[in-house]
């Protein structure tokens, strides 16, 4: 058991490469690369401030030996809506799953090429929609390519699957929820954006500079260590969360620009075992332009 695992109430969300690797043939195993390639918008009047295509072309140049993909911005999105990113119907998410291969009996492993947040996102989603087995490796591609572990270029072989969904509604709250959390003491607004964009001094704008009145600041890429992207001790993210209050919220909603960098945080909240964990989906793609909806900077 590594140091991360010791300390945490649910370390069966994570997988070692090493353990992967001992494993690519398990005829259950299910393995995902969930990776979306984010860059500035050279718009500077855009609604959203971020551009995205998916990581399939990186995909069929290089993936770990039997791993299929996962089109987060077409199959696992609400494409019906203005706003990037919503989680689709759950006819959809089911279709998508099975399609993808994925049975109720598979185990799910989720990783990515870029930031660790898309495997976080589609684990959200699977624990959204009932799916227990399924786990995020740990350190994602970064990690398994330092490591020269294997790696193909071949087509994914899974056949279709049956996934059956149950869905968990209390795995997402809208603004609405978001609003009368204002105020509220029992309830811990967690923004997991950058500190410039949380303060509203710097970087991308999402319609209005600031933050959600009340919330507090967890950055998403403070819960890894930055040379190889693996989660941070145990005890060290307990710590930075028990700091703004976490273990004393009767809810936690975590929140971004479009539910993304949330789902890394609620996830790292559910490794700890926190088990009051939300996420605002639409987040500040869609509060940041509702000027009925309040922001403070600083």
């Amino acid at each position: 058991m590594t140091a991360l695992q010791e300390g945490l109430r649910h370390p069966e969300h994570l997988v070692e490469t090493g353990w992967l690797e001992d494993h690519l043939n398990d005829a259950n195993l299910r393995i995902f690369d969930c990776t979306v390639i984010a860059q500035l918008n050279p718009e500077p009047d855009a609604r959203f401030p971020f551009v995205f295509e998916t990581g399939r072309t990186q995909f069929d140049e290089r993936h770990i030996p039997g791993a299929g993909f996962l089109n987060l911005l077409g199959e696992l999105s609400d494409t019906t809506s203005e706003l990037p990113f919503l989680m689709p119907s759950e006819q959809q998410f089911a279709d998508a799953m099975s399609k993808a291969g994925v049975s109720d009996d598979a185990y799910v492993v989720l990783y990515g090429t870029a930031e660790p947040v898309w495997a976080a996102r589609v684990w959200w989603m699977l624990h959204a929609f009932g799916f227990r087995n399924v786990a995020i490796l740990n350190g994602g591609w970064a990690k398994w390519s330092a490591e020269e572990r294997p790696v193909s270029s071949a087509a994914c072989a899974y056949s279709p699957g049956q996934f059956t969904t149950q869905v968990r509604p209390e795995c997402f709250v809208n603004k609405d929820d978001v609003l009368a959390a204002i105020g509220d003491d029992n309830v811990c607004t967690v923004n997991a954006l950058p500190p410039p964009i949380f303060a509203g001094t710097g970087g991308p704008v999402f319609g209005r500079k600031g933050r959600i009145v009340g919330s507090v600041n967890i950055p998403f890429n403070s819960l890894h260590d930055p040379a190889m992207g693996t989660y941070l001790p145990a005890e060290q993210l307990r710590e930075k969360f028990s700091a703004v209050g976490a273990d004393n919220a009767e809810r936690i909603i975590a929140y971004c620009g479009s539910g993304i960098a949330a789902s890394n945080n609620a996830f790292a909240l559910t490794l700890l075992g926190y088990e009051n964990v939300t996420i605002y989906d639409a987040s500040l793609a869609e509060w940041g332009h509702d000027e009925t909806l309040p922001m403070e900077v600083g």
